[in-house]
């Protein structure tokens, strides 16, 4: 059997080199994230093996997991290396223009817009960004099927 014949699941998983913490807190701050678990090194049932985090990783965060909407997204600090996050966006798709205004100035803060909220061929409104984290975000609305 293939995984795309299965009930597999895709869900990114998020590596904040270190900040993995204050992450959770903005998206639960900034657009309703529930945090629904998060373990520390420290926490684990098996210490990790030596030389595989750095000093003072002790406390940092080995795995959370939050829901966005009905969407799960997976968080970690790593094991010290720098965040990069290129190559993809995480796509949150809201009801109306008001959510979509209110999602994305919560994510732009001390973040770079990339395309600002606007209506295109595709959607009544549509916007592209990078947050504070680096973690690009697409937020549009669907549009009304004739």
């Amino acid at each position: 059997m293939s995984v795309s014949q299965s009930n597999s699941l895709i869900e990114p998983y998020l590596f904040f080199g270190g900040r993995c913490e204050e992450a959770l807190n903005f998206y639960q701050q900034a657009i309703g994230a529930e945090i629904e678990m998060v373990m520390r090194f420290c926490e684990s049932p098996e210490p990790p093996p030596p030389g595989t985090i750095p000093e003072g990783f002790e406390n940092k965060v080995m795995h959370a997991s939050l829901r966005i909407g009905q969407s799960r997204v997976m968080a970690s600090d790593g094991c010290g290396e720098v965040a990069g996050f290129q190559g993809f966006s995480l796509s949150v798709t809201v009801e109306s223009e008001a959510e979509a205004e209110q999602v994305f100035q919560a994510l732009a803060d001390r973040g770079e817009v990339t395309m600002p909220l606007a209506k295109t061929f595709w959607s009544p409104c549509f916007g592209m960004l990078t947050d504070r984290f680096g973690v690009s975000w697409i937020v549009t609305i669907v549009a009304e099927q004739s």
